[in-house]
Formats: C-alpha cells, structure tokens, sequence
C-alpha cells in the first residue's frame, strides 16, 4: 500500500500563487506516475497534471502555463506550483498516484484551495 498526504491548499486572492505538496509513504516502489486531480463542487474530479517517474508531464487543459508539475524522487514528493490562480480552479486538490504493478491509482484525502475574486 501506498500513503498519500498533501499540503499547502489555503485562501489566496485571485491572481496570486500556491504551491502543493505530496508525499508518499509505505510501499513507494510501486509508484510510477504521480499527479494532481480536482474536484469542484457539483463537477467531476478531473486531471490537473501528471509526471512520470521519468519526468515526462501532462497537462490538463485549464491550467496549461500556470501551473507546473515538479517531483523529487529521492523524497517520494510532488509538488504543484500553481500561478495567476483565478476562481474557476477553486476545488478540493487530490493527490494521485499510480501502482506499476496493478491497474490501480492510490489517493490522497484531498486539500481544499479556495480563490476568491
């Protein structure tokens, strides 16, 4: 198994910066990917950014150049700098990670980022 703790969700102002944090415990060795998904009220959970363990990135199409997706390996932690933050992306944050060895994502609980105009 896989544990998954974010931090660094809060309040900012539209406009400004927050960077979020995961780390993963237990079992790392089967993390592959990692990422960020999110889930606003009333919406379905849908893909922030995702990194390989290579290093390769995808974006999800809102937050294209505003948001980077970083990992540092030897820590088992991704990050998620995200930039020129606007209300739209005001949801709960989840962290992901992918098991190389099974068909299956392990989730975080998810941190709260509110934007207010």
């Amino acid at each position: 198994q896989v544990q998954l703790v974010e931090s660094g969700g809060g309040l900012v102002q539209a406009g400004g910066s927050l960077r979020l944090s995961c780390a993963a415990s237990g079992s790392v060795f089967r993390v592959n990917a990692m990422g960020w998904y999110r889930q606003a009220a009333g919406s379905q959970r849908g893909l922030v950014a995702v990194i390989t363990s290579g290093g390769t990135t995808n974006y999800g199409d809102p937050v294209k150049g505003r948001f980077t997706i970083s990992r540092d390996n030897a820590k088992n932690t991704v990050y998620l700098q995200m930039n020129s933050l606007n209300p739209e992306d005001t949801a709960v944050y989840y962290c992901a990670a992918d098991d190389r060895y099974h068909s299956r994502w392990y989730w975080g609980q998810g941190t709260q980022v509110t934007v207010s105009s």
